[in-house]
């Protein structure tokens, strides 16, 4: 039950789902959230001028006495009415309403991160491996994980996605599922989808690839580059896990969507059916990029994974590629600067994104460790940007393997 209020008719206890007005300038790197007076000073302030509302959580109908509007369609995405009149008659597990946990700081959080990030990887290649031995896929061995995963994202949005990314060689396929899962319900959280559709993009997400469980381990786990022949048959993949899961039981149109289609591109070039981007749920549109930025930013057998705030720049820049304004959304969640981003700040010296920060996505908290001017090592320091008064910005983003600098996750990983 969603309405559009103007900012001035905003109480503190009302829930808003989305903010009508220019992202890169609104104070909050988030656009879900619970008002209270400092968020609603904040709102006030900036340039914000509309916001959607949840109605449905808080009784605030009575109070403004007016109709409830439908819900609004996500940016650049028309409403999912199929999927979600295709749960009225799921089970109630299936479609109950996953409501955002409490906040956790980012610290504790990871150590929680780490744990789901373990549990869930075992899940995973447990279901891989009864594919390879022929006995089929059974969903119902990972539906646990998609509470843990959306508990985690809401306590922290990036703390699961920070950790999942940090994976070897030998365990990507594993946990590039539970790494999209949790990029899916943040992106989610961040357009406004809950219930039924956000439960279908966590599962989705996770089972997304599964038709690589299909394909010849020496290809999969080839470490150079793929023959034309080889890529053809990596490119059967989407086809292969749409098939698995339809054997095991998966219904649900919007998780088959996304195992078939997560290739393909809005411009029509994607594979395995060349389908332009009106042809595209967004669900399906939503697995494209989160699935693209795990796999750039990660480590694969035949390269390592680029800087996550250089891997959106590049994502930015390819034109036809992904929808743009989910593209935005995605970036106003995950932030301009990821969590493990190489920074050159003004002060010559060079930083990790260690957490963002809720004021400002262009100021996040970082940890600096080098002197750029000297090339020396620095003690670690730890400096909010959001708290300089502009003395001390980030001017750049610098690549890592340019300086010769390895596990830069040892800086931000407690």
């Amino acid at each position: 039950m969603l309405k559009t209020l103007d900012v001035a008719e905003l109480r503190p206890g009302m829930h808003v789902q989305k903010l009508l007005g220019p992202w890169m300038q609104h104070p909050f790197w988030r656009t879900s959230f619970v008002v209270d007076e400092e968020r609603l000073a904040q709102l006030q302030d900036s340039g914000v001028e509309q916001v959607v509302v949840d109605l449905s959580r808080g009784g605030w109908e009575a109070d403004l006495q007016a109709p409830v509007a439908a819900a609004e369609p996500a940016d650049g995405a028309a409403v999912i009415s199929s999927e979600a009149d295709a749960d009225a008659a799921a089970p109630a597990e299936r479609r109950r309403v996953l409501l955002p946990d409490a906040p956790a700081d980012f610290t504790s959080e990871l150590a929680r991160a780490r744990r789901i990030c373990g549990e869930a990887r075992d899940a995973v290649e447990a279901m891989f491996r009864e594919v390879r031995m022929g006995r089929g896929v059974d969903p119902g061995h990972v539906l646990p994980l998609i509470g843990d995963i959306t508990g985690s994202v809401d306590r922290h949005p990036t703390a699961l996605v920070s950790v999942a990314r940090l994976k070897d060689a030998d365990s990507y396929t594993y946990l590039h599922s539970v790494a999209v899962s949790a990029l899916m319900v943040m992106l989610g959280r961040e357009i406004g989808l809950s219930g039924p559709d956000l439960h279908e993009a966590a599962l989705g997400g996770l089972l997304h690839d599964m038709g690589k469980a299909a394909m010849p381990l020496h290809v999969l786990n080839k470490p150079g580059k793929l023959t034309d022949d080889e890529f053809d048959v990596i490119r059967q993949h989407p086809v292969h896990g749409e098939r698995l899961l339809r054997e095991g039981g998966v219904t649900q149109a919007g998780v088959l969507h996304i195992t078939r289609h997560h290739h393909e591109r809005m411009d029509g070039t994607g594979y395995p059916n060349r389908l332009p981007g009106a042809a595209l749920p967004v669900l399906t549109r939503m697995g494209a990029i989160c699935d693209v930025y795990d796999a750039v930013t990660s480590n694969r057998p035949y390269k390592n994974g680029w800087d996550p705030g250089e891997s959106l720049r590049r994502m930015a820049s390819w034109q036809g590629h992904f929808d743009p304004a989910l593209l935005k959304a995605f970036v106003r969640s995950l932030g301009i600067y990821p969590v493990g981003t190489l920074v050159r700040l003004s002060s010559e010296r060079l930083a990790v994104v260690v957490e963002q920060n809720p004021a400002t996505l262009l100021a996040p908290r970082v940890r600096v460790f080098y002197s750029a001017k000297s090339r020396t090592h620095l003690l670690l320091a730890d400096i909010d940007l959001a708290t300089t008064d502009g003395r001390e910005r980030i001017i750049g983003i610098e690549s890592p393997e340019k300086w010769g600098f390895r596990e830069l996750e040892k800086l931000w990983l407690p």
